[in-house]
């Protein structure tokens, strides 16, 4: 028989952790639907512009929906800090590290997976109720696997930046300013406009989406993949520096 390891372990109670939150778990179902709804609603209200594609429009609330993405990582261990419950989650597992990889492998797996399929139905029904031939398109693959890898790294900075600052409330305003503030303060920066207007998961996001709203002046003139590349290497850096400050203060 084989013993389970203490990672596996690990990211077990984080499992069960994550199912037992009802903040997290209702901020996920809401990950889930919005993309859905969003499609519903521009079909039925015919509300697409004639430049934009039919995935651009059918994931319109898919910014929304990935601000979401960010507010799970940020409650996953953000809420552990304000109920004081991080103590026994470190008694029960001292390597720090340990708890904090299987937190990240944990908000990763679930938003890529939900993403997926969520936007997929989503660019699906949107396809199904729009006009045939009246709008672009647009090539959703392999932007769908992009946008969900967009969910992903959205919410792996969520767990960054709640991990950073511990309390819930804080978290997830702090969050949701990273990801909106790039693209706010972009063309403040001349020539740079190009890197800090993509810095942001949420203009990896639209340019994937091939929204008409992308343009170089809200979301950067990088082309979707290298954006989520950047935004990825971006997040990267954040999640060590948080993982660094999590091992050398205390709980």
């Amino acid at each position: 028989m084989t013993t389970p390891t203490l990672g596996s372990q690990a990211l077990s109670y984080e499992w069960i952790k994550f199912r037992s939150v009802r903040s997290t778990l209702w901020t996920t179902a809401a990950t889930a639907v919005l993309p859905l709804l969003g499609a519903v609603f521009v079909a039925a209200t015919g509300s697409l512009q004639p430049d934009d594609t039919v995935l651009g429009g059918s994931l319109t609330l898919s910014v929304v929906a990935q601000m979401l993405a960010a507010v799970v990582g940020a409650l996953v261990i953000s809420g552990e800090y304000s109920s004081g419950t991080i103590r026994t989650t470190f008694a029960a597992v001292p390597r720090r590290s340990t708890v904090f990889a299987a937190k990240a492998t944990l908000v990763a797996a679930v938003m890529y997976a939900l993403a997926l399929l969520s936007c997929s139905a989503a660019y699906l029904v949107g396809d199904a109720m729009l006009p045939a031939g009246r709008y672009a398109q647009g090539d959703p693959l392999p932007a769908l696997f992009g946008i969900a890898a967009s969910f992903a790294v959205a919410a792996v900075l969520g767990l960054a930046v709640g991990t950073l600052v511990r309390h819930s409330a804080g978290a997830v305003t702090t969050v949701i300013g990273v990801l909106l503030l790039p693209s706010l303060f972009g063309p403040l920066f001349g020539n740079a406009e190009r890197w800090i207007a993509g810095l942001s998961p949420t203009a990896a996001l639209e340019k994937l989406t091939q929204t008409s709203d992308a343009t170089s002046d809200t979301v950067g003139s990088l082309g979707p993949w290298p954006s989520l590349l950047l935004v990825a290497a971006c997040t990267t850096a954040i999640t060590l520096a948080a993982l660094l400050l999590l091992r050398r203060r205390d709980a």
